[in-house]
């Protein structure tokens, strides 16, 4: 299993499953004592600067990978996976259901940029983002 999604790969994960995981493998270890909100926190933004290495001297990268090798996108598979870990660790210890936080969030940005709007290039040639 390398991460890599594969044509027909349709199989997923929960978020639940994934922060009853994270719980298991915390408690095993005796590590709940060391997350803390912040610690969870700063351990993220680490795992995101790992994330962020490997896109650094790339440039724009096209959607899929085409010119990936396969051990790369394993690699970046797995640092994705440290940040997605990180954060479902953090919010589980924080009392929020991320799941639902997140749904929430998408309805306040469709409200916030609504379809009907036109984005994309503004007039002097600058891309308009939303965020």
């Amino acid at each position: 299993m390398t991460g890599v999604q594969q044509e027909g790969d349709d199989q997923s994960v929960s978020l639940y499953l994934l922060k009853q995981k994270m719980a298991d493998f915390a408690k095993e270890r005796n590590w709940d004592q060391f997350h803390s909100p912040r610690n969870l926190l700063l351990a993220m933004v680490g795992e995101v600067g790992e994330l962020s290495e490997i896109f650094q001297w790339k440039g724009e990268v096209p959607k899929g990978l085409p010119d990936w090798k396969e051990d790369e996108k394993v690699h970046l598979g797995e640092e994705l996976s440290d940040v997605l870990l990180y954060l479902v660790r953090l919010s589980d210890i924080c009392g929020i259901d991320l799941g639902k936080a997140a749904l929430r969030k998408v309805e306040l940005n469709a409200i916030k940029y609504p379809a009907s709007k036109n984005y994309g290039t503004n007039d002097d040639g600058t891309a308009e983002m939303c965020g």
